[in-house]
């Protein structure tokens, strides 16, 4: 039985609101007949509420970048987004759930070998800025130049368009852009590990371990991955249990 506080701060309304990101093609991979996304993010969401004892409506957004913004603004009770130091300011994480490796490409003929050269004077970095990958960037890189972009598929086209040095992203989503560019690489190994977590507004003081607590039961008892089988998604991976 969950405590009444806990069930009073994450469903205020009645509703589990669950702040979902659809630009993450790896966690939302469809949309049901009646508009709701489908995919990992929106099934832990679902599970959410259904230990809560209450419905869940989907708040979508188009990238991460509002989602995160919105903490303060009670239009979400939950937000399933990765976690980064940024958005920590308002919002309180669980421990990621799943993660996804995050690494460059290259183009053809480059002299970037591996991911330790990629942090050096003279190399453009063209990245999706908002985005969790994006974020690690700006808070690690002292080097090279950061070339901040709205969206994967322009990060691609400033990366192609202006012969950048470096393309940073996804690997999965990589793999696909790879396929567009003959010669070019994706380099071995990972910058980060994009942590993919549940997140919850500040405010919810006595939700946050509670949160936190089912996030490593859904990873221990395989339920986590049982939902990565369920959407047949490749390159997405649960996370470790929190130490």
């Amino acid at each position: 039985m969950v405590d009444q506080k806990i069930i009073d701060e994450l469903a205020p309304t009645g509703v589990l609101r669950a702040g979902i990101n659809l630009s993450n093609f790896l966690l939302v991979t469809g949309e049901a007949d009646n508009g709701d996304p489908v995919g990992v993010s929106p099934d832990m969401a679902k599970e959410v509420a259904d230990r809560l004892g209450v419905s869940v409506k989907y708040v979508t957004y188009p990238s991460p970048g509002p989602l995160g913004d919105d903490a303060d603004a009670d239009k979400w009770d939950i937000g399933n987004i990765g976690a980064e130091p940024q958005r920590a300011e308002k919002i309180n994480f669980s421990a990621a759930y799943c993660e996804i490796e995050a690494t460059y490409l290259v183009p053809a003929g480059s002299s970037i070998q591996s991911i330790a050269d990629v942090d050096k004077p003279g190399n453009r970095i063209a990245v999706t800025g908002r985005a969790a990958y994006g974020l690690w960037l700006q808070n690690n890189i002292k080097n090279a130049e950061l070339v901040l972009t709205d969206s994967l598929d322009e990060a691609f086209e400033v990366f192609e368009r202006d012969k950048l040095e470096v393309l940073s992203g996804l690997r999965p989503r990589l793999i696909t852009d790879v396929e567009n560019m003959p010669g070019a690489r994706i380099l071995d190994g990972q910058f980060s590990a994009v942590q993919q977590a549940v997140g919850t507004p500040k405010k919810n003081s006595a939700a946050t371990p509670w949160l936190a607590a089912f996030v490593e039961e859904a990873k221990a008892s395989g339920f986590v991955a049982s939902l990565i089988e369920k959407h047949n998604v490749k390159g997405l991976s649960v996370a470790p249990l929190a130490k």
